[in-house]
């Protein structure tokens, strides 16, 4: 059995809470992950849909959940992830667009950017020296999911199947949806999120987010600025 006391962490791309997407976002989802103790504002209907990636806060997985190896602390992570982002440019993301992956609903690039799947793998690399190998539950939870060989291998090795070659940069907006309610509820999500769509959009922070408990929510823990970029202009 996975332990319940035991926290998860996460590398996670979100925009800054006050971006209009993230306020967009927030009051869709029902949940603001910078605020764990915020009421819910969307209303039943909305509630329903989003009851998945509620529980995650509005993001883009990097680096996906993980329990601390032994010997390593949250401390050590951050210290980590400071020295990362400090010495790292931020990575271009584009306008996003509203696309359905595998049944659910989320905002990924409106045009394929190569850059986004290194960056994603540096950080899946990097940061697997702090995560605890997955335990028989949590390994056999993630194999009843249809995944292919690359995906087990993928899973058996970084914890996560959908990394390296198979990773796609989402921010899930909806769990799954049946297919005879697809149109409609593409209709909600751009008459939602259509003003914040044309935005060139980049990774420009990190932020690693915390699971107290196996039933708790995610939020935002700490958040790091990419400062490569600011750096090499400030050396020249």
């Amino acid at each position: 059995m996975p332990d319940q006391s035991n926290p998860r962490y996460a590398v996670y791309y979100t925009p800054a809470r006050d971006h209009p997407l993230s306020v967009a976002a927030t009051s869709w989802l029902g949940r603001d992950a910078f605020a764990p103790d915020a009421g819910r504002e969307s209303g039943p209907a909305v509630l329903d849909l989003t009851s998945e990636p509620r529980r995650y806060g509005f993001h883009a997985t990097l680096k996906a959940p993980f329990r601390l190896r032994e010997g390593t602390s949250v401390a050590d992570l951050e210290r980590a992830l400071g020295t990362f982002a400090a010495w790292r440019s931020p990575c271009p993301i584009g306008p996003l667009k509203i696309d359905l992956l595998g049944g659910f609903f989320a905002l990924v690039p409106a045009s394929p950017i190569a850059a986004l799947r290194g960056f994603a793998a540096q950080i899946v690399e990097e940061f697997d020296r702090f995560r605890a190998p997955m335990n028989t539950a949590e390994l056999q939870r993630r194999l009843q999911a249809p995944l292919d060989e690359i995906e087990i291998a993928h899973l058996v090795q970084w914890g996560y199947p959908y990394v390296l070659d198979r990773f796609r940069f989402h921010m899930t907006l909806t769990g799954r949806v049946p297919e005879e309610d697809r149109a409609k509820t593409r209709e909600r999500l751009q008459t939602v999120f259509q003003p914040y769509l044309s935005e060139d959009y980049r990774i420009d922070t990190l932020s690693l987010f915390v699971q107290e408990h196996d039933r708790g929510d995610f939020t935002v823990r700490s958040q790091f600025a990419l400062k490569g970029e600011a750096l090499l202009k400030a050396a020249i």
